[in-house]
C-alpha cells in the first residue's frame, strides 16, 4: 500500500508540494482546499500529467477532510499569504484561526498522522498545532530551517561560482527577520565559506537571505515565494517516506536543547520514519548564542499571542 499524503492549502505552496511528491513517487496525494473545484482540478490536472511524467502516484482533490482519512503524513500550506509590508507576525489572528481548524480535522481523520507545518508564522503556527493535536513532538514538525538554509545555499553559490550541489548551509532560530544563519557551518565542498569569502561579502549574504521571503514578496506584489517553500517541504517528506535519516534544519518542540524550553524553535534534527527522531545540539560562539537568544524572545513573544 502506497504512503497517503494529505496538503492542506491547494494554493501556490500546496500545489507545489503536491506536484513534487507525485514527480518523486512519495507516495499517494490529496489535496484539500475550502475553495470548490480548486484541488479537484489541479490534483486531476497533476493525474494527467503522470503519463508524460512516468508516476503513478494517485493525486486527488476534495474539499472535505473525509477523503484524507488514515493519512501517513499531512502538510499544512492553509492561511492566507503575506503582502508587501506585512511581516509574519501581522498574519497571527487570520491564519490561528485557520490551523486551529484544520488541526482539529485532521486528529479527527488521521491521530496516527505525522504532522508538517507550513503556514506562517511559522513557528507560532507549529506551537499551535502541537497543542490542538496532542500529538508527540516528534509528530509535528516545522518546515523553515531547510528553505532559509536553501536560500542561503543559493546566494553563497552565486557569490562564488559554484555548484549548489557542493554548497552547504546551516541556518537556525525562528522563521522571521532574526533567524540565525551560521557562515562557520556553511561550506563549500567542505571548505567554511568564511575562509572563501569576506567578512562584509558573508554579512551581505547573511541579511539577504534573512530578508529571502520579504524579497519575494516585494517582487511578486501579490503572494508569496511557492517554489522553494514547496520543494523544501518535500525534501522533508522524502526523509521520512524513505527512513533517510536526513539531518536537517526544522522546527521542533524544545524542552532544554540550547538551553530553550517550551517552544517551536528552528535547529538541526536528524528526520527520519519516527519524524522527529534526535534534535542535534552543535556548539555555538557567545555571539551566535546571543543571536539565537534574541530569535527565541521573538519567537516566544509571537507564541503568546496565540493566548494558548
Amino acid at each position: 500500500m502506497r504512503t497517503k499524503i494529505s496538503v492542506v492549502g491547494a494554493g501556490n505552496v500546496g500545489a507545489t508540494v503536491a506536484q513534487l511528491i507525485a514527480y518523486k513517487e512519495l507516495g499517494d496525494v490529496v489535496m484539500v482546499d475550502i475553495i470548490e473545484g480548486l484541488p479537484q482540478g489541479k490534483a486531476l490536472d497533476l493525474l494527467e500529467a503522470g503519463p508524460v511524467e512516468g508516476y503513478d502516484s494517485q493525486v486527488s482533490g476534495a474539499n472535505n477532510y473525509e477523503a484524507t482519512a488514515d493519512s501517513h503524513i499531512v502538510v499544512i500550506t492553509a492561511g492566507i499569504a503575506r503582502k508587501p509590508g506585512m511581516s509574519r507576525s501581522d498574519l497571527i489572528t487570520t491564519n490561528a484561526n485557520i490551523v486551529r481548524a484544520v488541526t482539529e480535522q485532521v486528529v479527527k481523520y488521521s491521530p496516527e498522522a505525522l504532522l508538517i507545518v507550513v503556514s506562517n508564522p511559522l513557528d507560532a503556527m507549529v506551537h499551535l498545532a502541537k497543542h490542538v493535536s496532542g500529538f508527540p513532538k516528534n509528530r509535528v514538525v516545522g518546515q523553515a530551517g531547510v528553505l532559509d538554509s536553501t536560500r542561503f545555499r543559493t546566494f553563497i553559490a552565486q557569490e562564488l561560482n559554484v555548484s549548489v550541489e557542493d554548497t552547504q548551509a546551516f541556518v537556525l532560530g525562528g522563521h522571521g527577520d532574526t533567524m540565525v544563519p551560521l557562515p562557520r557551518y556553511s561550506t563549500v565542498a567542505g571548505i567554511p565559506i568564511t575562509h572563501l569569502l569576506p567578512q562584509e561579502t558573508i554579512e551581505r549574504l547573511v541579511q539577504r537571505t534573512r530578508d529571502g521571503g520579504g524579497e519575494i514578496v516585494n517582487l511578486l506584489k501579490s503572494g508569496s515565494a511557492f517554489y522553494a517553500p514547496g520543494a523544501a517541504v518535500v525534501q522533508m517528506v522524502e526523509a521520512i517516506v524513505k527512513d533517510k535519516k536526513r539531518v536537517l534544519p526544522c522546527t521542533v518542540y524544545l524542552e532544554g536543547e540550547y538551553g530553550l524550553r517550551d517552544i517551536y524553535f528552528g535547529v538541526p534534527v536528524k528526520l527520519g520514519a519516527g519524524g522527529v527522531e534526535q534534535i542535534i545540539e552543535i556548539e555555538l560562539t557567545a555571539d551566535e548564542r546571543a543571536a539565537l537568544q534574541a530569535s527565541a524572545k521573538e519567537v516566544a513573544d509571537t507564541i503568546q499571542l496565540l493566548k494558548l
